[in-house]
């Protein structure tokens, strides 16, 4: 890899997502590329899912970030194909929430248990249970729904697979 471009990878490892900051934008798996064209840093991006609300900001602070680091010419290009996926998430992405209090995906999106409309095993964040009970499919954000453990009886997010 260019090392300039291998520096500016490094660079937007700092931006955190808004609405999860133990995980940066790169974590989350929207900073698709990036391409250096002369001078102009062109940074490919591609929603959570459409209407994210929380993607300008994402977008903003990668620009805020990379002028910081005494870039000034920046481009920002959306990429919707091929959509965003959970898939995506590293191990160690998965975890990190998993630390902050959000079940992480545990199936691929393409999880033929949820094709077939059978009921997800969601772990506890907390206790590691798997007795958990889906309260709503609409959490925090759109991207989680609100889940709560049979065992410790605490309530929490999941990170919904898309």
């Amino acid at each position: 890899m260019n090392p300039e471009i291998e520096k500016i990878w490094n660079v937007l490892q700092e931006v955190p997502d808004p609405e999860i900051p133990v995980i940066s934008v790169v974590e989350l798996g929207v900073v698709r590329a990036i391409e250096k064209s002369g001078e102009k840093i062109i940074v490919s991006v591609t929603p959570t899912y459409t209407g994210c609300p929380a993607m300008k900001m994402m977008e903003d602070d990668i620009v805020s970030k990379l002028k910081e680091k005494g870039y000034t010419d920046i481009q920002l290009r959306t990429v919707l194909s091929p959509a965003w996926t959970t898939d995506w998430l590293s191990d160690a992405t998965k975890e990190k929430l998993r630390r902050y209090g959000i079940a992480p995906p545990e199936k691929s999106t393409a999880d033929k248990n949820a094709l077939l409309g059978k009921p997800r095993e969601v772990k506890c964040p907390r206790c590691g249970s798997a007795h958990t009970s889906m309260i709503s499919q609409f959490g925090s954000t759109a991207c989680k729904a609100l889940w709560k453990c049979d065992d410790c009886q605490e309530p929490f997010d999941y990170f919904k697979c898309i």
